[in-house]
């Protein structure tokens, strides 16, 4: 599964993964992204998949009651427990955000950070319908992802058959990969989120976008 790819390349990239936000021009949109998203997960039980380094973790920690940060990656897992987070609030986990265990626990709210563009079709519908079975109705779902902006972001190297756009990275010790990388309209969200979400919001600055929803 191209989910395996991604997780390698992420692995292999460790606290270089956080290097994007190093752009000046993104400070902004990180500021005004972080409290957007504070104020979507205050109170809130969170679950965060893809938590990487804990870059956003620690944002959601500020608002939410609790944030339980689950990535594929051990080594990135590790680098995010050292940001030291508030004692008691934030827990890690390795886990596969597309093959959830059962006992992950109840939450009022998922946070997929950075994680749903690296999808393909299959595993963006797989994704949902574990979330579906792992944490019932009126959940809140929040996708964090990127935009697509000229001249910063990865051009597209390819269109597979089933529409999923690909992109050619290469990791720090020159190893290169062609992950999926997807800059889906917000016709398109709503139309993949139709299915299991309701009262569907999408929110976009120049950097990022932030789609909220209950699922059904």
């Amino acid at each position: 599964m191209s989910n395996q790819q991604v997780a390698k390349y992420y692995a292999l990239l460790g606290e270089a993964v956080e290097d994007k936000y190093l752009e000046p021009d993104m400070d902004e949109d990180i500021d005004d992204m972080s409290i957007h998203l504070g104020n979507v997960l205050a109170g809130h039980t969170v679950l965060e998949l893809g938590c990487g380094t804990g870059f956003w973790t620690e944002v959601a920690a500020e608002s939410a009651q609790s944030v339980l940060a689950v990535d594929i990656n051990a080594n990135l897992v590790d680098i995010a427990r050292e940001r030291g987070m508030p004692e008691g609030k934030v827990t890690f986990r390795v886990a596969d955000a597309l093959d959830l265990p059962e006992d992950i626990g109840k939450f009022t709210a998922v946070l997929v950070s950075f994680l749903w563009s690296h999808l393909n079709k299959k595993e963006q519908e797989q994704l949902l319908a574990t979330l579906k079975k792992r944490l019932g109705k009126d959940v809140l779902l929040v996708i964090l992802d990127d935009s697509f902006v000229e001249g910063f972001s990865e051009t597209i190297a390819r269109t597979d058959a089933d529409g999923t756009t690909y992109e050619i990275l290469t990791a720090p010790e020159g190893e290169r990969f062609e992950l999926p990388k997807s800059y889906q309209s917000d016709s398109a969200l709503r139309k993949r989120l139709g299915n299991v979400g309701k009262e569907i919001k999408i929110e976009r600055i120049e950097f990022f976008w932030i789609l909220t929803c209950r699922l059904k």
